[in-house]
């Protein structure tokens, strides 16, 4: 898998947004992918230091719409935290 493949979306969220000021970036990425290559991908396309990855497997939640109802997909979060020396990435200097 490539970088592109396996670094999916930013995850824009209240709480995400609080981590930013500690060098910590959340990301959805590919299901079967593990911390190593997250690492990698990140380091690949943002040309960043990681440090650690943390990864979370969101469960799908239960909604309804009408009469018809069912759960929205599951996914895989990851929270990534840089090196201390390493530069931030600029797709997020806007939201801080």
């Amino acid at each position: 898998m490539t970088a592109q493949d396996i670094i999916i979306r930013p995850v824009i969220t209240e709480k995400s947004v609080t981590g930013l000021g500690m060098k910590k970036y959340t990301f959805e990425v590919a299901k079967n992918a593990n911390k190593i290559e997250i690492a990698k991908a990140v380091e690949a396309l943002f040309d960043v230091e990681v440090a650690k990855v943390n990864t979370i497997n969101v469960r799908g939640k239960y909604r309804r719409q009408g009469r018809h109802e069912g759960y929205t997909p599951s996914w895989k979060k990851a929270v990534v935290t840089l090196t201390e020396k390493s530069k931030t990435i600029e797709f997020f200097e806007d939201m801080m």
